[in-house]
C-alpha cells in the first residue's frame, strides 16, 4: 500500500508543468542539458520535479537556498539516472549546500576504536556523500561544474556516483549490476584501468581519468563517472573498455551526444 501511494504521488508530481524559470536554470547552469534529445530533456525535467519535492534541502554556512540551487543540483544528479532503473536515489534523504569550500570537522574516534596513528587532519572539501547520511555540496563548485563540463570535474556527478555505488551496502566502486556476466566484465575492466591509473599516477604522468581516482576503487568509479559525462570523447579514445562498461551501466552514450550537440558546451 505504501509503495502504491508513493508511486501515485510521484506520478502526480511528474504530470505538473515544469516552471519556465526552472527551464532557464537548466539552460544557464547545466550545459549538458542542451545536448540531450528532446525526449531525454522531458524525462529529466520530470525527474527533477520529483527530486526537488522529495528530498530535504538545507542551506549551510549562511547560504539561503532558492529554486535555482535546488533545480541545478537536482538536474545534475538526475542526469545519472536517465537510463537507469532507479528509485530516485532511495539512499539520499537530505542534501546540505554550502556557499563555498568548507573544511570538514576532525573525525572523532569511535568508542571502541583503537587509535594506532594520527587521525586525518581537517581538509577543505567540495562535497561528501555518506552511506547513512546526507550529501554535502558546495554551491560555487556545483555551478562551475555544471556550466563548464569540459573541465571533467563535477562534484554532483562525483558524490551521487558514490550514492549509486552505496546502493548495495558497500562503497567499493561496483554499483549494483544486472547479472553475473556484467559483474565479471565490470571487475575485469575496472580493475585493469584502476591499476593502470595508479601506476601512471605514481609516475606523475598526466592521465585522462583524474589521478584522484587512484585513491581507491570507490573514488575511481566516481571520478570515471565525471569523465564519462563531462569529457566522454577523451575517455572513449584513451580508455575504450572503461567507457564501454560505463555506457552499459548508465545506459547512455555521452560521446554520441557530443557528436550531434546542438549548442556549445562551456
Amino acid at each position: 500500500m505504501f509503495h502504491w501511494l508513493r508511486d501515485m504521488r510521484r506520478e502526480a508530481i511528474r504530470s505538473k508543468t515544469f516552471p519556465k524559470p526552472w527551464e532557464e536554470f537548466l539552460r544557464r547552469n547545466v550545459a549538458l542539458y542542451c545536448v540531450l534529445e528532446p525526449e531525454e530533456q522531458e524525462e529529466l525535467k520530470k525527474l527533477v520535479l520529483v527530486f526537488v519535492e522529495e528530498k530535504s534541502w538545507e542551506g549551510c554556512g549562511g547560504l539561503e537556498l532558492d529554486d535555482e540551487i535546488r533545480v541545478t543540483i537536482s538536474a545534475q544528479a538526475c542526469l545519472l539516472l536517465l537510463g537507469l532503473p532507479h528509485n530516485y536515489y532511495r539512499n539520499v534523504e537530505s542534501i546540505l549546500v554550502y556557499p563555498s569550500t568548507v573544511v570538514a570537522p576532525p573525525r572523532e574516534p569511535g568508542v571502541f576504536e583503537q587509535v594506532r596513528g594520527p587521525l586525518e587532519p581537517e581538509q577543505p572539501i567540495l562535497g561528501q556523500a555518506f552511506a547513512q547520511g546526507p550529501v554535502i555540496l558546495v554551491w560555487d563548485a556545483v555551478l562551475r561544474g555544471g556550466r563548464h563540463p569540459k573541465s571533467g570535474h563535477n562534484v554532483v556527478y562525483h558524490e551521487f556516483a558514490h550514492k549509486l555505488d552505496m546502493l548495495d551496502g558497500a562503497a567499493d566502486g561496483t554499483p549494483p549490476l544486472k547479472d553475473r556476466e556484467e559483474y565479471r566484465d565490470w571487475v575485469a575492466v575496472c580493475s585493469r584501468e584502476y591499476l593502470r591509473l595508479r601506476e601512471l599516477a605514481d609516475r606523475g604522468q598526466k592521465t585522462v581519468v583524474d589521478a584522484y581516482g587512484a585513491t581507491n576503487e570507490a573514488e575511481f568509479f566516481a571520478v570515471a563517472t565525471e569523465q564519462f559525462f563531462d569529457a566522454p570523447v577523451a575517455l572513449h579514445e584513451h580508455a575504450p573498455g572503461l567507457y564501454r562498461v560505463l555506457r552499459e551501466y548508465y545506459r547512455q552514450d555521452p560521446a554520441a551526444r557530443v557528436g550531434r550537440h546542438r549548442c556549445s558546451l562551456g
